[in-house]
């Protein structure tokens, strides 16, 4: 059996029940997981049991709120999650719009801890009838401030639900975010599924997975970032 991280799917809200059954039945040989719960309220006793069952990380959800924070409580929201999950060596793995990861990127190389951003950073991508091809992912809102958090070394991407906001059936508004990434951050960049697409249910998720087939293939990446990396940052023995 291969390896399998499981995240904390938003609709579950912090009631981690079948996640950590999950990661039970798995075990630490196969099993990680990243949770989520409320910085306020969670025990860190909680997060050791956690811990010893496999867990990895924390996922903080802020775009699917639709609650624009300001630079200071962004911030302060993050600065809080980092500090809890810090003892335990966790990830701290952000949904978050791309516009707003220039709020982000003066705390960052203080945070203690390692980040992973989901969705490709969720950009907000321009509709593809108005896009320019080949198009110009730093003609994006935030995407240069992805660019330097990837280079600062604990930041990871996630190629992951492309389909959430990329309406090109080619994906070609993403290609020009992943091609670019791929230049210099091929050791910090992870295929991940984004299994079961909740609200995209039935979804053919095969047309996604063939394209970054093809980026990482070109650029003789694919077994880091369908594999190597993910071990690396969620803490999986490498197979031998």
């Amino acid at each position: 059996m291969r390896s399998i991280v499981i995240v904390q799917p938003s609709i579950y809200g912090n009631d981690n029940t079948l996640l950590i059954n999950a990661l039970t039945r798995l075990g630490t040989r196969h099993g990680r997981g990243v949770v989520g719960f409320d910085a306020n309220t969670i025990s860190f006793k909680t997060l050791q049991e956690w811990d010893k069952l496999g867990v990895r990380g924390v996922r903080l959800n802020i775009k699917s709120n639709n609650i624009k924070l300001t630079e200071a409580q962004l911030q302060a929201q993050v600065k809080q999650y980092a500090e809890i999950i810090k003892p335990l060596n966790w990830v701290l793995e952000l949904y978050i719009g791309m516009e707003d990861l220039p709020k982000l990127e003066p705390i960052v190389g203080d945070l203690g801890v390692t980040l992973s951003i989901a969705h490709f950073g969720a950009p907000n991508l321009p509709p593809p009838e108005n896009r320019t091809l080949p198009f110009d992912p730093y003609t994006l809102a935030g995407f240069q401030s992805l660019v330097n958090l990837l280079k600062g070394g604990n930041t990871y991407l996630k190629f992951s639900g492309a389909y959430r906001f990329d309406k090109d059936p080619a994906y070609r508004g993403v290609e020009g975010i992943a091609r670019e990434l791929l230049k210099f951050a091929g050791d910090r960049i992870i295929f991940a599924s984004d299994w079961p697409h909740t609200r995209f249910e039935g979804l053919d998720i095969r047309p996604f997975v063939e394209k970054v087939l093809d980026w990482t293939e070109e650029t003789n990446l694919k077994e880091k970032v369908f594999s190597r990396n993910a071990h690396v940052l969620w803490d999986i023995p490498l197979p031998r």
